[in-house]
C-alpha cells in the first residue's frame, strides 16, 4: 500500500536545482516550430529552480566541438522566441559523435562546466545517441582520468549523467507520445495550402495530388486528409488492396458524377503498395490523366511544413513538456531511465526512452515485413482511432449495402458559432447514414426547430464542410423551455428517434430542460447527446471544446502581432481583452502560448495589491533587454476592473516608464477556419458520439417504437484527461457553477503558475501529477475505441 506521505502535494518551488547545471541541445535534421517554446521553457524552469542553464549550440556537433559552442544563459536570452519557427540553437547532424572520440571529446567538455543533466530535443535517432552516451558515461570519464584530463574528484564527483529527452519531429513518428511538438503547427501549414487551393479549384474541375511530409509515418498525411475531407490518402502504414487504381479511379469519376468540382488526393513520400513498391504523387497523377484525363496538378509541400509560425497548441504543448522536463531531471536518481517527456490525451507522463525508440523500431519493422495491421496497432490510439474514422467518412457504401434502421436522427446547433461545428456535422450525418439511419438538419437551433424548420440532409449535402467556419446550419442561444409543446409536435411530425446537439453552454442547459420535460411528453423520451462546441470551452464534463484552439490561435496571432508592432518603440505595455464570459480559459491559455506578462481571469480573484504588483513588476522588466509588456484580461474577470480602468491605471503607475495601449479582440475570436486540432476534434468527437446514438437506439427499441427516459439516455460526451467519456447531463449538474457558466473545477488552472513562472513570478505550484514513469502500454485494440483524440 501507498503510505501516506504519497498523499501530500508535492510543490515544485521545494524541489531545487541548487548546485546542479542543465545543458538543452536540439538535434536532428528537421528543427520545426515550438523547438523554441520547449528551449524557452526549460531554461526559464531551471533559472527558476537556482540551477544553471547552458546552451549547447548546434546540436550534438557543437557538444563535441565545445567552446563557444555550449554557453551560460540568462532569462532574457529566451526571451522573444515564443513564436520564431525552427531552433534559435541550431541543430546538426553530427558524424563525431557517432564515434567514441567523438563522446569523449563531449564527456569533457561537459565535465569542464559540470553539466551532468541533458535535455534532448529531438526525433529517435537524437535521443537513442543520448542513450547511448549516458550508458556509456562513467566509462568515458575513467579514460578522461587515465589519460590525466580530468581528476579522480571530477569522476566521483559527475558520476552520473541524467537525460530527458522531448519528441520533436513533425512526422508524429514516435510511439509513446499522442502528438510530437511541431505536428501540430506542420498540419497547420497543410491545411492553410489545402484551403487555398480549395478555392481555386472551385473555379475549375482540377484533380489535386498533394505530396506532404513522412518518410516513415503517414500521420500528417493521414490527419491532413482527415481534415480536408480529401477523396483518397496513401500512407506506408495501410497500402492500399491490390487493384486500388481502379477503386480510385471509379471514387474519383463517382465525385464528378455528384458534381464534384474539386478532387484531393493526399500522398505521405513514403507510401507504398502491399508490395512494398513506392507510390509516388507522379505515379497517382499520370493514372488519373490517363484513365479519367482530368486535369491534374502535383504539388509538393517538401520543407514549408517544417516552418512557419508555431501554433498555439505546440506552443502550450512544448512549454508544459519543457517545464516536466526540468521536473523530471531535478527528480532523476541514478537508477531512474533515461526518459522521454510525452502527452497522452491531456496529461504530461514520463516514459523510459528505450522502450519508446524500441516500439518505433518494432512499427517499422512491421511495415518492412508486410504486416500492415499489426504497424497501425504499433502507432497507438491516437493513429488507430484516426485511420478508422477517415475510414468511415470517406467512402460512401451503396445504397444497397447499407443497413436499413428506420430510425430517423436530427442534428442541431444550438448557443454561439465556433470553429469546427460544420466538421462534426459532416461526421454525425455520414455515420449516422453508415449506420442506416435517416439524417436530418435542424436549421436554427431550438428556435428554428420549434418553427418546423427540419429537413433530411444526405452524404454530398455535407461534403466539404470541414473547413468552413461558424455554423452553416444556422446556430441561436435561445432555448427550448419555451417552445416545448412545438418541439414535441415536430419530434413527432418527423418521426426523430434521438437527438444530437452540437453546442456551449446552451445546448447543455437545453439537454437539461428537454430532459426535465420527458414527464410531460413521451416525444423527448429518446437519446440525445450532445457534443461540446463553444470557444469559450465552458462546458462541463469536457476538458476541451470545439471551437477553443482556433480561438486561441487567433488570440496569439494577434498578440503576435501586437508585440511587433512594438519593436521600434521602447516600453510599452498592450492590454488586451479576451473573450470566454466568466471562464478564463481563453486568457489563461492565450497567455501561455503568447509569452504575457499577466493574465487577469474570473476564477483567481485579485484586488488592487495585484494590480500594483504586476505594474511594478512590469517597471523591472523595462529595465532589462526586454522593453514589452503583454497583458491578457478575460472580459468578465471583474466587474469594476474594467478593460478601461486596468489601462488607465497602467497608464498613470508607468508614466516616465512605460506608455500603454490597449485592444479589444472581440469576435474575431469566433470566426475564421478552423484549426486542424478543431476540425479533426469535431470529426472524431461526433462520429463516436453517433455510434453511441446508434447503440443507444438499439437498447431502447421496444414494441416498435424507441422509448428512453433514463439519465444515461441523455449524455454529453467529453474529453477527459486521456479518454472520450460519455457522462449524463443529470450527473453533470453538481459539478457546474450555473451563475457564471462555468464548471466548478478546471483542469487549467493547474497550469496557471506555469504561465506565472515562465513571466518570472514568485508561485506555487502543485506538481503532484507529474512524474510517475510509466510503461510505453501496448493497448488492445477495444481501447482504440475510447481513447485519445
Amino acid at each position: 500500500p501507498r503510505s501516506a506521505m504519497d498523499h501530500q502535494p508535492k510543490f515544485f518551488e521545494n524541489l531545487s536545482g541548487t548546485g546542479k547545471a542543465i545543458g538543452v541541445l536540439t538535434s536532428g535534421g528537421d528543427a520545426q516550430g515550438s523547438m523554441n517554446a520547449a528551449v524557452r521553457a526549460v531554461v526559464r524552469m531551471g533559472i527558476y529552480v537556482k540551477a544553471k542553464v547552458y546552451f549547447v549550440y548546434e546540436g550534438y556537433q557543437g557538444m563535441v566541438d565545445g567552446g563557444d559552442n555550449i554557453v551560460e544563459v540568462s532569462w532574457e536570452s529566451v526571451s522573444s522566441i515564443l513564436q520564431v519557427g525552427g531552433t534559435v540553437i541550431g541543430s546538426a547532424r553530427c558524424k563525431s559523435f557517432r564515434t567514441r572520440e567523438g563522446r569523449l571529446q563531449a564527456a569533457y567538455n561537459l565535465v569542464q562546466r559540470g553539466i551532468t543533466n541533458l535535455c534532448v530535443i529531438g526525433g529517435d535517432g537524437s535521443l537513442t545517441g543520448a542513450n547511448l552516451f549516458r550508458e556509456e558515461w562513467s566509462g568515458l570519464l575513467e579514460e578522461l582520468a587515465q589519460k590525466g584530463k580530468i581528476d579522480e574528484e571530477a569522476v566521483k564527483k559527475y558520476a552520473y549523467l541524467n537525460i530527458v529527452g522531448m519528441v520533436g519531429s513533425i512526422d508524429n513518428d514516435f510511439c509513446g507520445t499522442d502528438m510530437t511538438i511541431g505536428t501540430d503547427s506542420a498540419l497547420h501549414r497543410i491545411i492553410e495550402v489545402v484551403d487555398a487551393i480549395m478555392t481555386t479549384a472551385q473555379s475549375h474541375q482540377r484533380t489535386f495530388v498533394l505530396e506532404v511530409m513522412g518518410r516513415h509515418c503517414g500521420y500528417l498525411a493521414l490527419v491532413s486528409a482527415l481534415a480536408c475531407g480529401a477523396d483518397w490518402v496513401f500512407i506506408p502504414e495501410y497500402p492500399p488492396e491490390e487493384g486500388w487504381e481502379d477503386s480510385m479511379c471509379v471514387k474519383l469519376s463517382e465525385n464528378r458524377a455528384r458534381k464534384k468540382r474539386l478532387n484531393i488526393i493526399i500522398v505521405a513520400e513514403g507510401a507504398i503498395d502491399c508490395h512494398n513498391k513506392p507510390i509516388t504523387s507522379e505515379k497517382v497523377k499520370d493514372l488519373v490523366v490517363q484513365r479519367l484525363g482530368f486535369d491534374t496538378r502535383v504539388t509538393i509541400l517538401g520543407h514549408v511544413q517544417r516552418g512557419g509560425t508555431p501554433s498555439a497548441f505546440d506552443r502550450i504543448l512544448a512549454s508544459r513538456m519543457g517545464v516536466e522536463a526540468v521536473l523530471a531531471l531535478l527528480e532523476a536518481t541514478p537508477a531512474t531511465p533515461a526518459c522521454v517527456v510525452s502527452l497522452s490525451g491531456n496529461q504530461a507522463v514520463r516514459l523510459p526512452l528505450m522502450e519508446c525508440v524500441q516500439m518505433t523500431q518494432e512499427v517499422q519493422k512491421a511495415m518492412d515485413e508486410g504486416r500492415f495491421v499489426e504497424a497501425v496497432r504499433l502507432r497507438g490510439r491516437s493513429f488507430e482511432n484516426n485511420l478508422n474514422t477517415y475510414k468511415l467518412l470517406s467512402h460512401k457504401k451503396p445504397d444497397a449495402e447499407l443497413p436499413k434502421t428506420n430510425f430517423n436522427v436530427a442534428v442541431l446547433n444550438v448557443g454561439a458559432p465556433a470553429a469546427g461545428m460544420n466538421a462534426a456535422v459532416r461526421a454525425a450525418v455520414r455515420v449516422g447514414i453508415t449506420e442506416g439511419h435517416k439524417m436530418f438538419a435542424v436549421i436554427d437551433g431550438f428556435e428554428g426547430f420549434a418553427r418546423g424548420k427540419i429537413k433530411e440532409i444526405s452524404w454530398g449535402d455535407v461534403g466539404g464542410w470541414t473547413g468552413q467556419g461558424g455554423s452553416i446550419l444556422g446556430t441561436k442561444r435561445t432555448l427550448p423551455a419555451k417552445y416545448l409543446e412545438k418541439i414535441a409536435d415536430q419530434m413527432r411530425t418527423n418521426n426523430i428517434n434521438a437527438l444530437m446537439v452540437i453546442g456551449g453552454f446552451e445546448a447543455y442547459l437545453g439537454l437539461l430542460e428537454l430532459s426535465a420535460a420527458r414527464e410531460k411528453y413521451d416525444e423527448f423520451c429518446v437519446p440525445m447527446v450532445m457534443v461540446p462546441a463553444t470557444v469559450s470551452n465552458n462546458v462541463p464534463g469536457s476538458d476541451f471544446s470545439i471551437g477553443a484552439d482556433t480561438a486561441l490561435n487567433t488570440i496569439t496571432d494577434t498578440c503576435d502581432r501586437i508585440k511587433q508592432s512594438a519593436s521600434g518603440t521602447k516600453r510599452r505595455v498592450f492590454i488586451i481583452e479576451t473573450m470566454g464570459g466568466y471562464c478564463g480559459y481563453l486568457a489563461n491559455m492565450g497567455a501561455l502560448a503568447a509569452g504575457a506578462d499577466a493574465a487577469y481571469i474570473f476564477e483567481e480573484q485579485f484586488d488592487i495589491r495585484e494590480l500594483q504588483a504586476n505594474v511594478e513588476h512590469l517597471t523591472e522588466k523595462m529595465k532589462t533587454s526586454i522593453q514589452r509588456g503583454l497583458v491578457l484580461r478575460n472580459e468578465n474577470c471583474n466587474e469594476n476592473y474594467t478593460t478601461d480602468f486596468i489601462y488607465q491605471l497602467y497608464s498613470e503607475e508607468g508614466k516616465g516608464v512605460f506608455d500603454c495601449r490597449k485592444n479589444v479582440l472581440g469576435h474575431m475570436q469566433q470566426g475564421g477556419a478552423p484549426s486542424p486540432f478543431d476540425r479533426n476534434f469535431g470529426t472524431k468527437i461526433s462520429a463516436k458520439a453517433m455510434q453511441w446514438i446508434s447503440k443507444k437506439l438499439k437498447e431502447t427499441y421496444r414494441k416498435g417504437k424507441v422509448f428512453a427516459n433514463t439519465d444515461d439516455s441523455v449524455c454529453l460526451l467529453g474529453m477527459r484527461r486521456r479518454n472520450l467519456v460519455f457522462q449524463p447531463v443529470a450527473e453533470l449538474k453538481t459539478e457546474t457553477d450555473f451563475v457564471h457558466r462555468i464548471p466548478k473545477e478546471q483542469w487549467w488552472l493547474k497550469l496557471r503558475p506555469l504561465m506565472k513562472i515562465l513571466a518570472k513570478y514568485k508561485t506555487s505550484y502543485d506538481v503532484s501529477d507529474s512524474g510517475q514513469l510509466e510503461h510505453v502500454a501496448m493497448h488492445s485494440p477495444k481501447e482504440a475505441e475510447t481513447g485519445a483524440i
